[in-house]
């Protein structure tokens, strides 16, 4: 079965490369695991994990073991042949999200976006294809398999999901995507997970922050939002509006035993976006941190 990543393809690393949105999101999960205390020696697991961007930042983090997760098998793909961490796209993005990085904490490295940046990985198909590397030391593997059926690959002690549960098709399959997590997860672990905010569309235009919504249709368990990431050529997606009280319910239902919220945090202001331009992103920015505890 081909999944609408697989289409997208080279235009999906050119947004998260480019686009304003994707550097905020990075800026906010960086703060996130720094607040952790970094990701040094512990073993990560990447859900969505797109061409790999946080999987090898886990593990250039110091990260014992570093799982990359999607259901796209070209994202997997992508994520194989970027190889080692400190290509183009990679310095492109860090530069992008003034990136501090002090030796041992978790901005020397630890996550950021994942099939990241915008909406990535969910749907169904339960194969399976690994394959490993390693960055200073750190096991880097990769694997096609849906974030609601994972195979027990744990226990982990942090799980990052940038734009996963927004892929979720119903409610039955969030809520399988949240228990298949936690059942990979030690006691006392984290799940840090990027997910969109509801209710934006059509009042909201975030097409100056690299994605537009198009259309909001409402059918089954949530609106599907049909939408575009401003590459050239544009690329169209779509993804479900689950309001953040439907994340949270699957959370708790799986055994999570907090759940909290924190809002978006934006990179330090430049010559090309000024403060007042992430001051009316924060106004109403495309996306929250959700923080879960095993």
């Amino acid at each position: 079965m081909r999944f609408q990543y697989d289409s997208i393809g080279d235009r999906f690393v050119e947004s998260k490369t480019t686009a304003a949105f994707s550097a905020a999101d990075t800026h906010t999960l960086l703060g996130a695991l720094d607040a952790l205390g970094g990701v040094r020696g512990l073993d990560t697991l990447d859900l969505a994990c797109g061409y790999g961007y946080n999987t090898r930042l886990l593990a250039r983090g110091g990260a014992r073991r570093a799982v990359g997760v999607d259901i796209s098998e070209e994202m997997i793909r992508l994520a194989r042949a970027h190889g080692v961490i400190g290509g183009n796209g990679v310095g492109a993005l860090e530069a992008a999200v003034g990136a501090v990085r002090p030796a041992g904490g978790a901005a020397s490295g630890a996550a950021a976006e994942g099939t990241g940046t915008a909406p990535a990985g969910a749907a169904s198909t339960g194969g399976a294809s690994t394959g490993g590397a390693s960055i200073e030391g750190a096991s880097i593997e990769y694997l096609v398999a849906d974030a609601a059926k994972l195979p027990q690959m744990g226990p982990f002690d942090l799980a990052t999901a940038v734009y996963l549960f927004n892929h979720a098709t119903d409610r039955s399959s969030l809520h399988a995507m949240f228990r298949s997590i936690r059942a990979n997860l030690r006691d006392g672990g984290r799940l840090l997970a990027i997910v969109p905010n509801a209710g934006a569309f059509p009042h909201v235009d975030w097409s100056p922050y690299g994605v537009r919504i198009v259309d909001r249709v409402q059918e089954g368990d949530a609106p599907l939002l049909k939408a575009q990431f401003l590459t050239q050529p544009p690329a169209d997606f779509e993804f479900r509006e689950w309001a953040h009280a439907d994340f949270a319910e699957a959370a708790v239902e799986a055994g999570f035993s907090t759940v909290g919220w924190q809002p978006s945090r934006t990179p330090p202001a430049d010559g090309v976006r000024d403060e007042a331009y992430w001051t009316a992103y924060r106004a109403w920015p495309i996306s929250s941190l959700m923080t879960c505890t095993a």
